[in-house]
């Protein structure tokens, strides 16, 4: 393997470990944030209560524990990050203790409160691990792709299986459908979001469409958090200078 195809591999690898964090750290916001805004509107948190514990059990703790198994092993090996890695795992036992703490809340205020620690510390613990750590190690010269293999708890799904070659959707027949792009280049800005919460509106279960813009539609996404928190998936495939591709999805 050249270096050129090494550097490529050991790029990819930190995307798809970055791509990964940002899926968890914006669904657990997500939750936190519908949960905390269940008071304001008096109503009950416990089932967002208990999407996001399930969520933890299922997705940030197993992430959590596989980090500790290959990267945290290999950057205890330096000096450099010895004492970085001894407070990530400290903060990992944190996560779990805010986990449990969270799925045993009876109140409505033990929820708030336990949910939104649990969102502040792993922000902030997912802001070091991409800043810090994943920078550290790839300074060291560690072979990512050779020390995670396809680790899903830490890579997350690849592209070409969250996407299906970024077009397509399967169906139980298991033929491939291609997904439907919705493009608003050209609609005035009022029609658009109302273009666009129709065609998420249409979706069934498992079932996406790719949004195609010409400038980068995060306020979008902020409305889809605050209207269908947990509810929908969005995935980066174009981003940018001209134009925008965003797959929407119903999980």
């Amino acid at each position: 393997m050249t270096t050129q195809t090494k550097t490529g591999a050991q790029d990819t690898v930190l995307a798809r470990i970055r791509a990964h964090h940002d899926h968890l750290g914006r669904t657990m916001s997500d939750h936190a944030v519908t949960i905390a805004r269940s008071i304001d509107r008096l109503t009950s948190p416990a089932a967002r209560q208990a999407v996001l514990a399930a969520f933890c059990a299922d997705e940030v703790l197993p992430h959590a524990a596989a980090e500790e198994e290959t990267l945290y092993a290999a950057a205890a090996d330096f000096l450099a990050t010895e004492l970085l890695v001894r407070a990530m795992r400290d903060e990992h036992d944190s996560l779990r203790v805010l986990a449990a703490d969270l799925a045993t809340a009876t109140t409505p205020g033990e929820i708030v409160s336990a949910s939104s620690a649990l969102n502040a510390l792993f922000q902030a613990h997912l802001e070091k691990e991409n800043d810090v750590l994943l920078p550290a190690l790839a300074a060291h010269g560690i072979d990512l792709a050779s020390l995670l293999g396809d680790t899903h708890e830490i890579l997350g799904e690849p592209a070409g299986a969250s996407l299906r070659g970024c077009g397509s959707t399967g169906h139980a027949d298991g033929k491939e459908n291609p997904v439907a792009e919705l493009d608003v280049r050209r609609l005035i800005p009022a029609q658009r979001h109302e273009q666009i919460f129709a065609a998420y509106r249409e979706l069934a279960a498992g079932t996406a469409f790719v949004l195609v813009n010409d400038h980068d539609p995060k306020p979008l996404y902020y409305q889809f958090a605050a209207e269908h928190p947990g509810e929908f998936t969005w995935d980066y495939l174009e981003a940018g200078p001209a134009v925008w591709k965003v797959r929407i999805g119903r999980p």
